[in-house]
C-alpha cells in the first residue's frame, strides 16, 4: 500500500514503479479546446505534468458546452489553463510554418495535434510524423456526433467514415507525407450539418488520446 497520501496516491497504486517514468515524460498539446483541454487534464492528473500548450484563441460563451476553463470568457485559453494546472507552459500563438521553424516540437516525448485547421495539421505532420508510432497523435473530427463508443484509434491511413479525416488524408497525400501515425477518429454518421458539439464525444476524444500516451509509456522497457 502506498504510504504517501497526496494527489497521486491512487495513480501510484495503479502504475506502481512506472509512475516515475510517467512523471519524467514531456508532452506538447497543440489546441486546447474541447479535445485538447481534456488531454491536458487527464495527463496532468495522471502525473505527466511537464506539459506545454499552444493555442492563440480566447474563450467565448459558445465554448462553455465542452471546454475546460471556458467560464473565463474573453481570457486566453492557454493562460487560464496554466492557472488551473500549475507548472504547465502556455504559449499563446498560432500554428504556422514560421512557428514550427522557430519552435522545435520534436524535443517533446509526445506530440498531440488537437487543432481543427487542416492546413496547420499538415504543417505539423510534416515535422511530427518523423516521430515513432504512438509518440505523435492527431484528433480528427469530433463535432456533430453523439456516441463516444464509436471512437476508434488507428493509423491515419486506416481511418474511415469521417469527412474531416478524409480531407486531412487528402492533404497529407498532396504534401507527400506518407508515414503512418496515430489518429483518433469516429465513423459515426453526423447528427447535424452545423458544427454542433457534445462534450461526451469531444472529451472522450481527449481522454482517449491521453490513455494512448499513458499506455505507450507503460509499454516501454
Amino acid at each position: 500500500m502506498d504510504s504517501v497520501i497526496d494527489r497521486y496516491t491512487r495513480s501510484r497504486m495503479l502504475f506502481g514503479e512506472n509512475f516515475e517514468r510517467i512523471k519524467s515524460k514531456t508532452a506538447l498539446i497543440m489546441g486546447v479546446g474541447g479535445v485538447g483541454s481534456f488531454v491536458v487534464d487527464c495527463l496532468y492528473r495522471s502525473g505527466l505534468t511537464q506539459i506545454t500548450i499552444v493555442d492563440k484563441d480566447h474563450f467565448d460563451v459558445t465554448n462553455q458546452n465542452r471546454q475546460i476553463g471556458a467560464e473565463h470568457i474573453g481570457e486566453s485559453k492557454v493562460q487560464v489553463l496554466s492557472k488551473l494546472y500549475p507548472g504547465i507552459t502556455p504559449i499563446a500563438d498560432s500554428i504556422t510554418p514560421l512557428f514550427l521553424e522557430s519552435f522545435d516540437i520534436l524535443t517533446f516525448d509526445y506530440i498531440v495535434d488537437a487543432i481543427d485547421d487542416i492546413d496547420a495539421k499538415i504543417h505539423i505532420a510534416r515535422r511530427a510524423s518523423t516521430k515513432p508510432m504512438g509518440k505523435y497523435i492527431v484528433a480528427t473530427g469530433s463535432a456533430k456526433k453523439l456516441d463516444p463508443l464509436c471512437i476508434k484509434v488507428d493509423s491515419v491511413w486506416k481511418s474511415y467514415g469521417d469527412k474531416f479525416a478524409r480531407k486531412f488524408r487528402d492533404g497529407l497525400k498532396k504534401a507527400g507525407i506518407k508515414k503512418p501515425f496515430k489518429v483518433v477518429f469516429s465513423p459515426e454518421v453526423p447528427k447535424c450539418k452545423e458544427l454542433g458539439s457534445f462534450s461526451a464525444v469531444t472529451a472522450s476524444f481527449g481522454l482517449t488520446i491521453a490513455s494512448e500516451i499513458i499506455q505507450d509509456i507503460l509499454k516501454e522497457i
